[in-house]
């Protein structure tokens, strides 16, 4: 009886068998494994940190841009308030100037018959002095002017000439104010406006 010789395999080469197993041709030697990142020394930690800090600049960027948009969005809206309040102060304003001015111009009749009045010398004593002082002076706090004077250099844009003559003293160099036969009304400050202009007789130079 002859026994059957198998060969040996050689100390440290795998089996024919343990290649077939594991889905390999038989005579061709397994492939390496891949090295990981360990064997290679590659920093893992690194790489993750790296792409954490991508992502956190990322999200830093898109909420610097989304705080500017709406940061512009509420500057435009206080923009926009504050020029309503400008606009609505001032229409508040051109109403009251002109509830004034409308009421002013009914009591001119009225002024006018005090100031002749008082330059007759009819108030002088009488019992609507007093109501007269009193009633000027609110109208003043109103903003109401009485202008008009002898020697007044003529202005048409406040005095309306209902006489014109001569100065022959010779002394004049320029149309002024001779006589004022009816005082002009203005409203006082920085947005003066004529009520009602001065009817005055003037005299012009030689």
């Amino acid at each position: 009886m002859t026994d059957s010789f198998t060969p040996s395999t050689p100390p440290g080469e795998p089996r024919r068998e343990d290649l077939q197993d594991v889905g390999l041709p038989a005579g061709e030697p397994a492939a390496p494994e891949a090295p990981s990142a360990a064997d290679t020394g590659a920093p893992v930690a690194d790489v993750d940190d790296a792409a954490e800090q991508a992502d956190a600049t990322a999200l830093l960027s898109a909420a610097e841009a989304l705080a500017a948009d709406r940061l512009g969005d509420l500057q435009r809206l206080q923009a926009e308030y504050v020029n309503y309040r400008r606009r609505v102060e001032r229409d508040r304003e051109a109403v009251r100037e002109a509830a004034v001015t409308s009421a002013l111009e009914g009591l001119l009749p009225a002024l006018d018959d005090i100031h002749l009045a008082r330059q007759h010398g009819d108030l002088e004593g009488g019992p609507f002095a007093a109501i007269a002082e009193k009633l000027e002076t609110a109208l003043a706090r109103l903003g109401l002017e009485r202008y008009g004077a002898v020697g007044e250099v003529f202005d048409p844009a406040v005095h309306e000439a209902l006489m014109n003559g001569v100065d022959e003293s010779g002394q004049a160099t320029e149309t002024v104010v001779s006589q004022v036969l009816q005082p002009g009304y203005r409203m006082s400050g920085a947005g003066s406006r004529v009520l009602r202009a001065a009817r005055v007789a003037v005299v012009s130079p030689a």
